[in-house]
C-alpha cells in the first residue's frame, strides 16, 4: 500500500529507509514519521516524536499517522490471533519488498 500510495503522489520511494533511518525514504515528512511509528511501537519518546509530525506536516497529518498506524496495528493483530495465513501469491507480489525488510524470517515454510 505504502509503494502504490508513494507511486500515485509521485515519490521515488526507498523502502530501505523503513529500517535504516539514516537514508532517505524519497516522502516528505518520512524522517518524521518513521521516527513517531518507532515510538509509538517502542513507548518511548512518544510526545517529542509527536512534536516532530506536528511541527514538520501539521495537524491532519498527524491524525492521518495515528490513524494509519492504528489500522495497521489491528489488521495484523486480527490476522495473527485468527491464523490467517499469507497468501503464497502475495508472498511472491512482494518478494522485493519482504527481502528488502529483511521479512523472511517471519514467513513460516
Amino acid at each position: 500500500m505504502l509503494r502504490e500510495s508513494a507511486i500515485s503522489f509521485g515519490h521515488d520511494l526507498n523502502v530501505s529507509a523503513i529500517k535504516d533511518p539514516s537514508l532517505e525514504a524519497g516522502i516528505p515528512g518520512s524522517r518524521a514519521i518513521l521516527a513517531f511509528v518507532d515510538a509509538v511501537y517502542s513507548g518511548i519518546g512518544t510526545d517529542n516524536a509527536r512534536r516532530s509530525v506536528l511541527d514538520e506536516l501539521g495537524p491532519e497529518a498527524l491524525v492521518d499517522a495515528c490513524g494509519a498506524y492504528g489500522n495497521f496495528e489491528m489488521m495484523n493483530r486480527v490476522a495473527e490471533g485468527t491464523g490467517i495465513p499469507i497468501p503464497g501469491a502475495a508472498i511472491e507480489r512482494q518478494a522485493d519488498l519482504i527481502e528488502t525488510l529483511g521479512l523472511n524470517r517471519m514467513l513460516k515454510h
